[in-house]
């Protein structure tokens, strides 16, 4: 899903405004629920459909962007009987407990409700607002797993081994209740500074073993630096304090891009909801009745590619040595390793959604970047099919048929999710798109220090330039019969820049 999450008080500058309105009419995002779907949201979160069993006592957490309210995960970690401190050691190994919310227990098949997150399919994040897949009163309310409020979920129950492999897996429907609610920085101080309690604490040893299991099999993660939307507080004095030209204002605050590396605490938390959904895929396969998130193996040629790319940027890459083993000896922070990381992402397009029913298992099961089977069903607020994986793997443990409103959807979910997927990643690019276009309308002209981030197959002139700061990627076009220096730092000079009307772009300088 989307990482650039922003609300931007007040009302941003009248071009970024007029051009965001732009995008949405473009987009054909949906604009407020209909006052129907809105009223049975209402009743439905006031009397969902409340499970037997009572896991309330498990004191559960969630960690998540310190502004978010659509809490989809809360999470309980232990050690088993017998294990003992230290990771890869002792004979127990470890339980993860992991609460996912049960949209289903509020959404009717059929209804309204359920008709109109068909037509959404997925949140979208814009700088100014969201779109929620859900009503608020159930996305940021009645069914999100908020500090303090017991609600229905689907409970899953791994038990690992002291390396970190599962061994057995239970999911079932739950009452539960978190206790708290962290964010990042948070957890990742208190694991760092040792003040963390067990279950806290435990992401770092679980989610490390998880990351080298994920090496032992061929996964791949990519740890490339995320441009990320920052909201600042307007200055009291705006006289004695005049914002930078590259700043566009609001009435309450400043917005800035920046570059952000993942903490190791998101890498780890990334790590427990990837147990899931492969522990999702699993079940299904054994059901014979699922929808897997599948991607075939890159073709030959692309990968020629990328090590004709690895020379060009003079990082070796024997040929003894696989392609996910070196993505990891990678820095991000180096500007011709970054730059690689920024073609590795042409691997992994290509994703698809996968249902099959009745054992008549589907070609391809697995997703190449995962490197086994997998599937999405841990953020059921945010994207539609979570909950049709969580009823095929409840339904799987229960050793039941799956239910009818399940199968019936999957001749269309998964063009839906195909177009939603799409509509959303379009939504993010070109919001960033509008936002650098905003930072530097008014400095056309400047010349800037930045790094070469890609070169077109064929057309060697054109490419792609990361300026250090501000945070911004942008379209660079040098004279015809010019060869860009992929990977290597190049000044630029920016030549366009209209939020709405012109993306930025850049010549050498």
């Amino acid at each position: 899903m989307p990482r650039r999450h922003l609300r931007v008080k007040g009302a941003p500058e009248a071009p970024l405004r007029t051009a965001l309105r732009a995008l949405r009419a473009e987009l054909d995002v949906p604009g407020a629920f209909p006052l129907q779907v809105l009223v049975e949201a209402e009743h439905a979160a006031k009397s969902p459909r409340l499970p037997s069993y009572d896991a309330t006592d498990l004191p559960l957490f969630t960690i998540d962007p310190p502004t978010a309210t659509d809490l989809d995960q809360a999470m309980h970690l232990s050690r088993r009987p017998g294990s003992a401190s230290g990771a890869g050691t002792g004979a127990g190994g470890y339980r993860v407990r992991y609460a996912i919310a049960d949209v289903a227990a509020f959404v009717t098949p059929s209804g309204a409700l359920d008709a109109e997150a068909h037509r959404r399919v997925t949140t979208l994040y814009f700088p100014d607002d969201k779109v929620p897949l859900h009503p608020a009163c159930l996305s940021e309310g009645a069914a999100s797993l908020l500090p303090g409020h017991t609600c229905p979920a689907v409970l899953w129950t791994l038990d690992l081994d002291a390396d970190g492999r599962t061994e057995t897996v239970d999911v079932r429907r739950a009452l539960v209740r978190s206790r708290a609610k962290l964010s990042y920085a948070d957890a990742q101080k208190k694991i760092d500074e040792g003040t963390a309690e067990e279950p806290l604490a435990l992401l770092r040893e679980i989610g490390g073993l998880r990351e080298h299991l994920e090496v032992e099999r061929g996964g791949i993660s990519l740890g490339i630096p995320e441009q990320e939307i920052v909201e600042h507080a307007a200055p009291a004095d705006r006289a004695a304090a005049l914002p930078a030209p590259s700043t566009p204002q609001t009435a309450d605050v400043t917005y800035e891009l920046t570059y952000r590396a993942p903490l190791p605490a998101e890498r780890w938390n990334a790590q427990i909801s990837l147990l899931t959904g492969m522990a999702a895929a699993d079940l299904m396969l054994a059901h014979g009745t699922g929808v897997l998130r599948t991607l075939p193996a890159a073709p030959d040629g692309a990968v020629g590619r990328l090590r004709r790319t690895a020379d060009a940027l003079r990082i070796d890459w024997p040929h003894h040595v696989s392609y996910a083993y070196l993505v990891r000896s990678l820095d991000p922070h180096d500007p011709h390793h970054a730059a690689f990381l920024l073609e590795c992402t042409t691997l992994l397009r290509g994703a698809h959604y996968t249902p099959f029913r009745d054992g008549d298992l589907p070609d391809i099961t697995t997703h190449s970047a995962v490197a086994a089977p997998y599937a999405h069903c841990t953020a059921p607020l945010r994207r539609l099919v979570d909950r049709y994986a969580s009823e095929i793997c409840l339904a799987a443990a229960a050793d039941s048929p799956t239910p009818d409103w399940v199968l019936t959807a999957f001749d269309t979910l998964p063009d839906e999710m195909a177009e939603g997927t799409r509509r959303a990643g379009r939504a993010e690019r070109e919001c960033v798109d509008l936002v650098e276009a905003a930072l530097l309308k008014d400095r056309v002209g400047e010349v800037f220090e930045g790094c070469v981030v890609d070169v077109e197959e064929g057309q060697p002139a054109a490419g792609t330039v990361q300026l250090e700061s501000p945070a911004v990627i942008g379209r660079l076009a040098g004279t015809p019969g010019d060869r860009l220096p992929l990977g290597e730092r190049l000044r630029v000079r920016l030549t366009q820049a209209e939020p709405g009307a012109a993306k930025v772009r850049f010549v050498p300088a």
